[in-house]
């Protein structure tokens, strides 16, 4: 086949214990999928699932034991961080039923869902998408993947985010209002899932803002953990 222009190479996560990695095909994102955090976002109850999706270039690849290290974004004053577990598809497929959606599972990761929060909310204020607020560049920082092979299914466990040193966000991932494979299910209803996509399985409570010279440390148990610093204003 040929080209009109050399095409940009496939995004791709590095596997845990090095050697290969994994290629990105979609990035779904679930939204207020803890209950604290819900309500914190000025919203209650077991809602239905409901999703955003960020390009497959937005992943900022933070290598294992490494600090990584993300440009402050143009356009925002309110940069927030959401620490999720990222859920990595080796199968895909329609209408799954939730009794099989941890087949389709790969791996798992340390991801941040980071957030232009004052552009997201102007743009709620107007019924307008939030691609601004969330779909940016480097939007979504993520560690390596562990293979489930290795750390089996993972329906509980800390999640924890610290901010220079201070605990910012804590949960449990049993504390999810969908679960792992209730998203996955739902997901695949709507679209037809893939091997490569990466599902952010949604934050606890206590989000916030971050700044340029802020350095980020995010934990899920089994996972080890992911270390960001926030770099200069983007030019």
């Amino acid at each position: 086949m040929t080209y009109v222009f050399q095409p940009a190479p496939p995004a791709a996560v590095p596997v845990h214990g090095g050697g290969s990695s994994f290629p990105v095909h979609r990035i779904y994102c679930v939204g207020r999928n803890y209950a604290e955090h819900a309500v914190e976002m000025g919203h209650t109850g077991r809602e239905p699932p409901f999703f955003f999706l960020k390009p497959a270039d937005t992943v900022l690849c933070v290598p294992e034991g490494q600090v990584g290290t993300m440009p402050y974004p143009s356009q925002t004053q309110n940069l927030h961080h959401e620490i999720e577990l990222v859920v990595a598809l080796g199968a895909g497929g329609r209408d799954i039923p939730v009794e099989r959606a941890a087949e389709l599972i790969w791996g798992y990761a340390i991801g941040l869902d980071m957030t232009r929060r004052d552009l997201q909310n102007e743009m709620k204020k107007q019924g307008r998408p939030w691609s601004i607020g969330k779909g940016f560049e480097h939007s979504a920082p993520i560690g390596p993947i562990h293979a489930k092979s290795a750390t089996g299914e993972l329906t509980q466990g800390a999640i924890t985010l610290d901010v220079n040193g201070q605990r910012r966000q804590t949960g449990d991932l049993r504390d999810l209002i969908w679960n792992v494979n209730e998203t996955i299910a739902t997901l695949s209803r709507a679209w037809t899932l893939a091997p490569g996509d990466l599902i952010f399985t949604g934050t606890p409570a206590g989000v916030g803002a971050v700044l340029p010279g802020d350095t980020l440390v995010g934990a899920v148990a089994g996972l080890g953990s992911l270390q960001l610093r926030i770099g200069p204003v983007a030019s």
